[in-house]
């Protein structure tokens, strides 16, 4: 994480322009840009419904933009551009490869229920990167410890806490060693006192310099963990900069009410 008011120096690993996004005859995104550098942590804030979670959903292309274009690492998302210099769709064997380099956390675990703790981290990267199983065992335990539960290890996801759940889908995400994290919320479906431990791991990973791209309502851990800030109004980016920027001193109406609410 960079000292806050200082601009990163670090290479882009997510550039996104002018995104578009429909549901129907909605425009939920109406041309959104941003950048995100190496090390970084941008935090999305916003109301219900300014499109935040759409953003993250299209950065790993769950969801389809319209229009617009996703840069993973300098490499195109969801597109390709063939010998002649055309625009076309890419394979999706291409999106899945890119999509190993993104770590997404949902607001609900998705953890597979009829494997352990260790079996759900270390799944995909023996199945899909086909790293030797005993590194991917190695890095597993670390990461466990990292996250506070590798006496957790043999358990199965219906034996843990909601925020038990919530480490080990961090865990898991990170065990890929992908080049981004996007967390969607991840603390939404936690009970109050569950919280902190999450945030807890969130705030060491910023720490360490991972690079994330966060859509979250707690607004001490954006002020505390940001270096960057991003205020989505009707799928347009209202206000971006410094944590005291946006959301001590907002300029605009908008997110004026919006942080008057949660602030006061």
């Amino acid at each position: 994480m960079s000292e806050v008011g200082v601009t990163s120096t670090g290479r882009v690993v997510v550039k996104v322009v002018d995104l578009h996004k429909y549901f129907g005859s909605l425009e939920v995104l109406k041309g959104v840009s941003l950048e995100v550098h190496q090390g970084d942590v941008l935090t999305l804030l916003g109301a219900s419904g300014s499109g935040k979670t759409t953003l993250l959903r299209c950065i790993n292309h769950l969801e389809q933009p319209n229009s617009g274009e996703i840069w993973v690492d300098a490499r195109p998302m969801g597109f390709r551009i063939d010998a002649a210099g055309r625009r076309r769709r890419a394979r999706e064997a291409d999106v899945n490869a890119l999509r190993m380099d993104i770590g997404m956390v949902f607001q609900q675990f998705n953890l597979w229920p009829h494997m352990t703790v260790l079996e759900n981290i270390v799944e995909a990267p023996l199945r899909v990167r086909r790293w030797p199983r005993r590194d991917v065992h190695e890095r597993a335990m670390a990461l466990l410890e990292k996250v506070g539960l590798v006496d957790k290890k043999d358990q199965y996801p219906s034996r843990l806490s909601g925020g038990q759940q919530q480490r080990v889908a961090i865990a898991r995400a990170l065990a890929m060693q992908p080049k981004v994290m996007l967390f969607d919320e991840p603390t939404s479906s936690l009970d109050p006192e569950l919280i902190g431990e999450v945030l807890g791991v969130m705030r060491a990973l910023a720490e360490e310099g991972t690079t994330m791209i966060v859509v979250t309502h707690e607004i001490g851990f954006a002020r505390e963990v940001s270096d960057r800030v991003i205020f989505l109004h009707n799928g347009l980016i209202e206000a971006q900069g410094t944590p005291e920027e946006v959301i001590l001193n907002p300029t605009s109406e908008r997110s004026r009410q919006f942080f008057s609410k949660i602030l006061h």
